[in-house]
């Protein structure tokens, strides 16, 4: 990554840590609104979602020991999304090879209505070989979102191109082979909170 393209990634980080301050703060009215509601069963191993050349790809699967690092985004956001994806590919790019082989990076859209599989894919290895991009029909990211409690609604965008945009909490969401929630990484400037928290998982 090209030092001017990470000069852009902190200015839009501290242009949109702002709007993401906000936004963590709000009350989730779509999301579950009690703890007891938020179910990580293993009934997530049927959640199938679709990666690179669409194939569908088990999120959850008890015979896949690594654990699942989860950022949930969209491929149009302007600074929240690329600044933690690159703070993430940092963090990859300082952990040796046998503690990457313990751990699956996953990014998933929250925008299945622009961003198909492949172009999630396409933008998850824009940062990193090692991340996969995920997509998957609305009905079945909006549950699996909002599962581990994460935030997101759609704002349209009058007089743009892009007609609209997605406002969205911001955490790496640190996952067992069956779904169950290890820990979450809120949003980061530095890789350092991931890696502390990948060694402290993958060295138990």
């Amino acid at each position: 990554m090209s030092k001017n393209w990470s000069l852009i990634l902190v200015v839009a980080f501290v242009l949109g840590f702002g709007v993401y301050s906000y936004l963590d703060t709000q009350p989730n009215t779509d999301a579950p609104k009690d703890k007891a509601q938020v179910d990580t069963s293993k009934e997530d191993e049927s959640v199938t979602l679709f990666g690179k050349d669409n194939q569908p790809v088990k999120l959850f699967d008890e015979t896949d020991p690594r654990v699942r690092i989860v950022y949930f985004g969209f491929t149009h956001c302007p600074d929240v999304c690329p600044t933690e994806l690159a703070m993430l590919a940092g963090a990859l790019n300082q952990l040796d090879a046998a503690t990457i082989e313990k751990i699956r990076p996953v990014f998933i859209t929250l925008d299945p209505e622009r961003d198909s599989a492949d172009l999630s894919a396409e933008y998850a290895h824009y940062f990193h070989k090692a991340i996969e991009g995920l997509s998957a029909p609305l009905n079945v990211i909006t549950p699996l979102a909002h599962q581990y409690g994460v935030i997101f609604r759609k704002t349209e965008l009058k007089d743009s191109e892009l007609k609209y945009t997605l406002d969205h909490s911001s955490y790496f969401y640190f996952l067992k082979p069956d779904g169950s929630l290890i820990t979450k990484v809120p949003h980061t400037l530095t890789p350092a909170p991931i890696i502390d928290a990948i060694k402290t998982i993958t060295e138990k």
